[in-house]
């Protein structure tokens, strides 16, 4: 019998039962990992009503990682035979030959599903701007195989364990990139119509529901938030997740004069409760704007290097 352990980093490892009760130190974060008794997982898994013969206690498939890379990072999934993991489409970027993978029309949480259910399945995930399709990638071989997926544009990315979290992951438009079989995929509405206009990230959201590891990224640098009954106030776009006990909604950015010449936008998002959240440094429709800017083809302006010989380069360039 298998022992997963995760370390506050998210880093997670399946340990021997003879490692039950000792103390590892994780490999990412050199942290020390208490490994929990035999007796006390299997006490857990006779209260939560699970059998303690079945050799997974999680509905989700268990998956290993490594994160690589520093402002554009891309996540390296390990796997175990017959293990699966599940991505958007276009997510990947190279992985083993013993890695097989298939599209399919939804996630494959409820396998039962029928033909009408996938497709409502898939229409929805298309509301939230995502692909149709999600890719399913399975070690077909004996051994452990490795795929590894990137963001599609720079910054960090996230691993969470949902099992850790008391209910379901709330995280904006676009930000999934893969997760472990068994992960439910679905979306959030906003039940404010201000903050469905005005919030930045629409009438939906992306909610991811299971006992597995989940994978977001973001733009920028990430920042994580513990809220103990207070309110944070964000720029719209810098929303990227949050447990679903926080309250996400809008309130004006100050006074007429500070919501039209103040730069920061009429409206702020306005994050408060009890959870968990996760904040960006930079939005992409903020770096979006900045690249727009700086294209001639565009309507921008080239700002060359050098000032007068660049200016000369562009002449001869026409």
């Amino acid at each position: 019998m298998a022992i997963l352990v995760t370390c506050e980093c998210g880093k997670s490892y399946k340990l021997k039962d003879e490692m039950a009760g000792r103390k590892v130190k994780c490999a990412a974060c050199a942290a020390t990992i208490s490994v929990p008794d035999v007796e006390d997982v299997l006490e857990a898994d006779s209260d939560s009503g699970s059998a303690s013969s079945r050799p997974s206690r999680r509905r989700c498939h268990e998956i290993e990682y490594k994160l690589i890379g520093d402002d554009m990072q891309l996540v390296e999934i390990e796997l175990d035979p017959d293990e699966t993991v599940i991505a958007e489409a276009g997510a990947m970027t190279y992985m083993e030959e013993g890695i097989g993978f298939v599209s399919k029309m939804g996630d494959g949480s409820e396998p039962n599903q029928g033909f009408f259910g996938k497709v409502m399945s898939a229409g929805k995930r298309m509301l939230t701007g995502e692909s149709l399709f999600m890719t399913h990638f399975t070690n077909e071989g004996r051994g452990k195989q490795r795929v590894a997926f990137g963001a599609p544009y720079p910054g960090k990315i996230l691993p969470i364990d949902l099992a850790q979290l008391d209910g379901p992951l709330i995280c904006q438009k676009d930000s999934f990139l893969c997760a472990a079989y068994g992960t439910k995929v679905g979306i959030a509405f906003q039940k404010k119509i201000g903050a469905g206009f005005f919030g930045g990230e629409g009438f939906i959201l992306e909610r991811l529901e299971g006992d597995g590891l989940v994978f977001i990224h973001a733009c920028g640098a990430l920042i994580k938030r513990q809220l103990r009954g207070e309110t944070l106030r964000l720029d719209t776009g810098c929303f990227v997740a949050c447990t679903a006990d926080i309250d996400y909604d809008i309130q004006r950015a100050g006074n007429l004069k500070s919501m039209l010449f103040g730069g920061e936008g009429l409206f702020l998002t306005t994050l408060s409760g009890h959870g968990t959240v996760w904040l960006q440094s930079l939005p992409f429709s903020r770096l979006a704007d900045r690249i727009v800017q700086s294209a001639p083809s565009a309507g921008g302006t080239s700002k060359e290097a050098g000032s007068l010989l660049g200016g000369l380069a562009s002449m001869f360039e026409e």
